[in-house]
């Protein structure tokens, strides 16, 4: 065999070549240990492994498995995707300047707002899928860009290697988040990324079964990635062993789960957008998109499991249309293989979030019986 990179689905389902070495097993094991043992001299058996804080096999393989997907020098995750976002922004110092994109992941916003003013960060939020504004706000010098693209629930798509080089002018790091893209359709590190993050529990995982959050960097030497490290080491933001088994188990079907979910979505849009009842839909595949040809360079394979539509007669006729819906599950969060609806307001009512928006996160189930839902829930 040629020494040629694998493919995405070739590192995943094989996980990246984990193998059970204690009974050889195709399927990895799972390392428990807390402590490991020393020699009759006191020398460490393994100069890897000396308490499992963060210092387990088990880990290192399913952050072994995305580090490959992801194109990654380095790859580290975190008991939750808040805890990764939380592990960036402790890097900072104090009095630091970071420039991050509004309309995102409001968790996100809302954590960074209170962390900023605690910490006196200057923290301007800006529309990052208008390169004018962003541009605007790179002529100052930053520590940090934060971009999430496509964002959720608004799906607006940042053209990443353009905000690489705005951020890089600003003496900044680019720190993208690409939960809804996931690295099988967007490599963010090559395209000039500095860190990505994912929300493990979404499409990484899959199965709606696991809490997880990942960071990846281009430059392992970055001093901003030496203090992550240091701070997820000191400070105990890791993983459990078991948490990792199941990511790591959920991740072999990854490529495939995006391939069937891309497809499955963008049928799904096409024919909300074609709704009589239904005013607007915000997904990039579509050719309507203001983002379509960004996605178009930069996502490949697929645009994506996230959609949002504006159902026509505001609250309550979107409440009603989330209420009837059968096969779309009524329920918080994303990426996984089950089809979801949120109705964005209820949870996040002082957002700004239009009254009539719904969210979907799109499975893997049968395209025609989604449709069909969609169809008795809209005109029932």
């Amino acid at each position: 065999m040629k020494n040629e990179p694998l493919k995405p689905a070739t590192i995943a389902a094989q996980a990246a070549g984990a193998k059970d070495s204690a009974t050889a097993g195709v399927v990895p094991g799972i390392s428990l240990a807390t402590t490991y043992t020393r020699g009759a001299d006191y020398a460490l058996l393994r100069p890897d492994n000396i308490y499992g804080r963060d210092q387990n096999d088990t880990v290192r393989q399913a952050e072994e498995v995305i580090r490959q997907l992801e194109g990654a020098a380095a790859t580290l995750l975190f008991p939750s995707g808040m805890a990764a976002v939380a592990a960036v922004f402790r890097a900072l110092p104090s009095g630091a300047r970071v420039v991050m994109q509004n309309g995102i992941y409001w968790g996100t916003l809302k954590w960074v707002r209170a962390y900023c003013v605690r910490r006196a960060i200057l923290l301007d939020e800006i529309d990052a899928a208008d390169p004018a504004a962003l541009a605007a706000a790179c002529r100052s010098s930053a520590d940090m860009v934060w971009i999430e693209t496509p964002s959720n629930p608004w799906l607006k798509t940042v053209e990443i290697a353009t905000a690489a080089g705005m951020a890089h002018k600003a003496g900044a790091l680019l720190v993208v988040d690409g939960t809804a893209a996931t690295p099988v359709l967007t490599r963010a590190l090559d395209l000039g990324a500095d860190i990505v993050m994912h929300s493990g529990t979404k499409a990484l995982n899959g199965h709606s079964d696991v809490l997880a959050g990942v960071l990846s960097c281009r430059e392992p030497g970055n001093p901003m990635w030496q203090e992550i490290a240091t701070d997820r080491h000191d400070a105990g933001a890791v993983m459990g062993p078991f948490e990792a088994w199941l990511l790591m188990r959920g991740m072999r079907t990854l490529p495939l789960r995006m391939e069937r979910m891309c497809e499955n979505a963008l049928a799904v849009a096409r024919y909300l957008e074609e709704h009589p009842k239904v005013e607007t839909v915000f997904y990039p595949g579509l050719a309507s998109h203001a983002g379509h040809a960004i996605a178009t360079r930069q996502m490949c394979g697929g645009y994506g499991y996230l959609l949002s539509a504006l159902v026509a007669g505001g609250r309550e006729r979107a409440l009603e249309v989330a209420g009837r819906l059968q096969l779309f599950q009524r329920a918080t969060s994303l990426g996984g293989v089950e089809s979801l609806v949120e109705h964005r307001h209820t949870i996040e009512p002082h957002t700004g979030i239009p009254e009539g928006l719904l969210r979907f996160s799109v499975g893997i189930e049968d395209a025609g019986d989604l449709m069909a839902d969609l169809a008795q829930a809209l005109e029932g």
